[in-house]
């Protein structure tokens, strides 16, 4: 077995946060599109997202790492920072009278935000190989995620 470093518990906590917050912030953005391809695969992108996160604490507890107990300061920040994007999602949504384009745009952010903490976890040093490997993958689940996102939101401004 590879040995865990505080870095990697620090991956694993951030990214698990992440993800479930994203699964909610998909689930709410599903519930507040008003068209229903939209509503369709933003749930499924929700569903994605606790798999995610259920997958990440699943391979921590195999290195030891209980991410319930992990309360990083990065964490923490992430956490902030998740509890200010999901408040933006509700509040725009409010503002705009839940407009399609606005709330994919938030969706939009909500992925860079994971896109970023999802690389910055893979620089990390000491990370075990089967680690990196499912990082790589969800890194590039949620770019394309992104891009899908990013692709809809385009169509429907035109």
């Amino acid at each position: 077995m590879a040995t865990t470093t505080e870095t990697t518990a620090r991956a694993y906590n951030d990214l698990v946060e992440i993800n479930k917050t994203g699964a909610k912030g998909y689930q709410e953005a599903a519930e507040g599109v008003t068209n229903p391809q939209l509503k369709s695969e933003l749930s499924r992108l929700s569903q994605q997202r606790a798999q995610f996160a259920s997958e990440l604490t699943q391979r921590a507890s195999q290195y030891g790492l209980n991410i319930q107990d992990s309360n990083t300061v990065e964490g923490l920040l992430t956490d902030a920072a998740a509890a200010v994007h999901h408040g933006w999602i509700n509040l725009k949504s409010a503002i705009t009278g839940h407009s399609d384009t606005a709330i994919l745009g938030e969706c939009e952010t909500g992925d860079s935000v994971a896109l970023k903490a999802y690389e910055t976890a893979l620089q990390a040093e000491n990370l075990p190989t089967e680690a990196k490997s499912i990082l790589q993958q969800q890194h590039s689940e949620v770019l394309q995620a992104k891009n899908w996102v990013t692709q809809q939101k385009g169509s429907l401004s035109n």
